[in-house]
C-alpha cells in the first residue's frame, strides 16, 4: 500500500497532525493514521477529569469532550485510519510494516511519515525499588485506566510515589472512590507536577505531600501488603539512614516520570535528544531523516494538551509542505542551545532564511525567582520575557524574531538573575 502521509499513533497529536495535513491540501484518501489502540484518542479517553481546552477551545473540557473534537474532524473529513494496528518497523525509504487482526501484516510506503506516539511511564525497575514482586504496584496511567474505564479499583489503602500530575490526579480519584491515600512521596524538594494540581488535587482533599521523600522497599508475598518510605538526601539522592518507616498499603501508585516512545526512531536511525529522550528536529519538526517528522509527547513531554495539538498541527502541515515540495528542503540551520539553569530546548534548530517569528520551548532545571528568560545572540540579548518565578514542572517558552540573525551560528537559551 503506497500513501501520501502515514501518521504513527492517534492520540491529540496524531489527530491533530492528520487535520493540518489534510487541511494543507492532502487528500483524505491519501492520509492513514496507524492506532495501536481499539479506539482513537490516545490517552484522553481515560482523562475524565478537566482542565483541557482552555487555551484552543476558550473552555475547560474533559479528556474524552477534547478527544472527541478531533475524531469527529477526522471521521468527517474521511481520513483513513487502522486500528489495534501495532507498527512494527520503520524503513529509510519510509516504508511501514505493521500487523493487526484483520489485515494481517501490511507494509504501508509513505511520501512522509510523522511519529506521533507518544509517551510511556517509568517502571518501578527503572527507578530501582528493591523488594518483591507481589501485585498491587501500578503505573499511574494504568490505574487511571481501571478507574475510570474498566471500572475496577485497584486496592483500598494506597501509597502514591512521585508528584507528577497524573499521580496527583489519581490520588485525588482514588479518594474520591473511597480508597484511604495514605501520602504522597515525592523524592525532590519541590512538585514535579504543576502547581493547580497540587493545590487542588492534593491540599484540597488534605492527603498528605511529603518531599525529599522515596520507597526504598516493597514487602509483600502474592498482594502488597506495605512500603518503606525514607527521607532523602536532597543533594545526593541517597537515602538518610534512620528515617525509614514502614506503611501499610495494598497500592503503590508510581507517577515517576515520563519516557518519549521512540523505539521505532531508534531502529530507522532518527537522532535522538539525551535530554529529552525524543528526536532533534528543526522548527519544521523534521527530524533527522528525511521526510520524517515528530510531533506530540514523542519529541519532548508537554504540560498541556493544548501545546501538543499546537505543535502537532505544524508538524502536520510540514509534512504536507513536504509532500507537496519534494525532498529538497533541507536548509541551513541555526543551532539551539541551553544555556543556564535551561534543561532542553525544542526545535534544536531554526533556519536562517524563514522570516517568521519562532517559538522555542524549553524547561528549566531548577527553580528560580525574578529572573529573565532570554535569548542572546553572540553576547547580546535579542529576546527576553520577565518571570515572577520558574520552575521545572512548568513548560516556558520564546517567540524568537530573526531580524537579528543573519549572520548567526547559534542562538543561547538562558535564564538570567535579575
Amino acid at each position: 500500500m503506497d500513501v501520501k502521509l502515514a501518521v504513527i499513533g492517534a492520540g491529540p497529536a496524531g489527530l491533530g497532525a492528520a487535520l493540518a495535513a489534510h487541511e494543507e491540501g492532502i487528500d483524505a484518501e491519501e492520509i492513514h493514521l496507524i492506532e495501536r489502540d481499539v479506539e482513537l484518542g490516545g490517552i484522553l479517553p481515560q482523562c475524565i477529569h478537566n482542565g483541557f481546552g482552555k487555551f484552543n477551545f476558550g473552555e475547560r473540557m474533559t479528556g474524552p469532550e477534547y478527544a472527541t473534537h478531533y475524531v469527529e474532524e477526522v471521521e468527517d473529513a474521511g481520513i483513513n485510519y487502522h486500528l489495534n494496528t501495532m507498527a512494527l518497523d520503520i524503513s529509510e525509504d519510509r516504508v511501514i510494516t505493521a500487523v493487526n487482526p484483520e489485515e494481517g501484516l501490511m507494509r504501508i510506503g509513505a511520501d512522509a511519515i510523522i511519529l506521533a506516539m507518544g509517551c510511556r511511564e517509568r517502571s518501578r525497575y527503572q527507578i530501582r525499588i528493591p523488594g518483591e514482586r507481589p501485585a498491587g504496584v501500578f503505573p499511574a496511567g494504568t490505574v487511571q485506566r481501571l478507574i475510570n474505564m474498566e471500572g475496577v479499583m485497584p486496592g483500598e489503602k494506597a501509597v502514591i510515589l512521585g508528584s507528577g500530575d497524573v499521580g496527583m490526579i489519581i490520588a485525588r480519584r482514588l479518594e474520591l472512590e473511597g480508597a484511604e491515600v495514605e501520602g504522597v512521596y515525592e523524592i525532590m524538594s519541590s512538585p514535579s507536577g504543576l502547581p493547580r494540581n497540587v493545590q487542588q488535587c492534593l491540599r484540597d482533599y488534605d492527603i498528605p505531600f511529603h518531599l525529599n521523600h522515596t520507597v526504598t522497599e516493597v514487602h509483600g508475598d502474592k498482594r502488597l501488603e506495605g512500603v518503606t518510605v525514607s527521607e532523602i538526601d536532597p543533594d545526593t539522592f541517597e537515602p538518610i539512614p534512620g528515617t525509614e518507616r514502614y506503611v501499610e498499603c495494598d497500592t503503590l501508585v508510581l507517577s515517576v516520570g515520563l519516557i518519549p516512545e521512540n523505539e521505532l526512531s531508534k531502529e530507522v536511525g532518527i537522532s535522538l535528544d539525551g535530554r529529552t529522550g525524543g528526536p532533534i528536529v528543526d522548527e519544521e519538526r523534521e527530524t533527522s531523516v528525511d521526510g520524517i517528522f515528530g510531533c506530540g509527547n514523542v519529541v519532548h513531554v508537554y504540560d498541556l494538551v493544548d501545546d501538543v495539538t499546537k505543535n502537532s498541527e505544524l508538524a502536520g502541515k510540514s509534512a504536507a509542505r513536504f509532500i507537496q515540495g519534494g525532498t529538497d528542503r533541507r536548509v541551513e540551520n541555526i543551532s539551539i542551545n541551553a544555556g543556564n539553569n535551561v534543561a532542553y530546548t525544542v526545535p534544536q534548530g531554526i533556519e536562517k532564511s524563514n522570516e517568521e517569528p519562532v517559538e522555542v520551548f524549553f524547561r528549566v532545571e531548577r527553580e528560580e525567582e525574578n529572573v529573565k528568560t532570554q535569548a542572546v545572540v553572540s553576547g547580546k540579548v535579542i529576546e527576553e520575557n520577565a518571570k515572577r518565578v520558574v520552575k521545572p514542572p512548568i513548560m516556558e517558552s520564546l517567540s524568537i524574531s530573526r531580524k537579528d540573525l543573519s549572520e548567526a551560528e547559534e542562538v543561547l537559551i538562558r535564564v538570567f538573575e535579575e
